[in-house]
């Protein structure tokens, strides 16, 4: 195992990680592919399930995003084919508690789609990224969305229903997204990914630079207007670039990432407040 130095933090203090490479040898009989589903006409970027189980969201260069459901029997039907997007589609993922579905794309923009009327559309499209967006994370309550980019910056967006208490406008009964938080200025290379944790709420990001980042969000803050800020900055996580984080779901602080340097890693991070 490797622990970080207070160096590799960014001057945040009381921070420990713990950096362990995982090495898994899988026997060959361990899972066999009983599906195999076909459409797409370029190279499938992702793949989601919804929380029910019930349904698959994939996306592609092709441009689009489709909608597959699945039956008692585990036979799947396209429901849906969405082209939205103008240009590839990098990222899907679904909301934790409902059927909204998010995705992003090298068109820099961020689409949403619920079903509507025995058909899937798109919802809502968010736009301020100046350049592809990589990856998309929502919080826990499903109200919040992160987004992250090759501008070098995350956004974090706020679902306002018709009829809030702030004001702002909404297009018939669809919700409007609107962001209220830019983070700017932490990474120096294209974010590929961020993964928001549903147990701590902490924000992390895999960057091009070979870090990882963790951020927490500021207390008390309104919350059409949270802050965010830097608690934990690896800066040689991997040796290449990393592509992916993901925090566990049952285990607080535990943070896996990977790599073009071939590696997968497990992080212990543990929050300023506990150390």
């Amino acid at each position: 195992a490797q622990t970080a130095t207070a160096s590799d933090t960014a001057g945040v203090k009381s921070e420990h990680h713990e950096r362990l490479v995982a090495h898994v040898l899988l026997p060959c009989s361990s899972f066999s592919c009983v599906t195999t589903l076909e459409g797409h006409e370029n190279e499938v970027k992702s793949v989601a399930w919804a929380p029910s189980g019930n349904l698959l969201a994939t996306c592609s260069r092709d441009k689009s995003v489709w909608v597959w459901e699945v039956d008692e029997e585990e036979e799947y039907e396209c429901v849906s084919v969405l082209n939205s997007h103008t240009q590839d589609v990098k990222h899907v993922v679904w909301h934790p508690n409902q059927e909204l579905l998010a995705s992003a794309s090298y068109d820099d923009t961020v689409k949403l789609y619920h079903e509507e009327e025995d058909d899937w559309v798109c919802c809502a499209t968010l736009e301020g990224h100046e350049s592809t967006v990589w990856s998309v994370a929502f919080d826990r309550s499903g109200k919040r969305l992160a987004s992250c980019s090759d501008d070098k910056t995350v956004r974090i967006w706020r679902q306002y229903k018709p009829g809030n208490e702030e004001g702002v406008a909404c297009s018939g009964t669809d919700p409007t997204w609107k962001c209220v938080c830019n983070l700017s200025g932490f990474h120096t290379r294209t974010i590929y990914d961020v993964a928001w944790c549903h147990l701590t709420g902490a924000l992390a990001t895999a960057c091009g630079d070979d870090a990882i980042r963790v951020f927490e969000e500021s207390s008390p803050a309104a919350p059409q207007q949270p802050t965010f800020s830097l608690a934990a900055h690896v800066a040689r996580a991997h040796s290449q670039d990393v592509n992916c984080v993901a925090w566990n779901p049952k285990e607080p602080g535990l943070l896996a990432s990977c790599s073009d340097d071939g590696e997968i890693a497990f992080w212990k991070y543990q929050r300023p407040e506990v150390c």
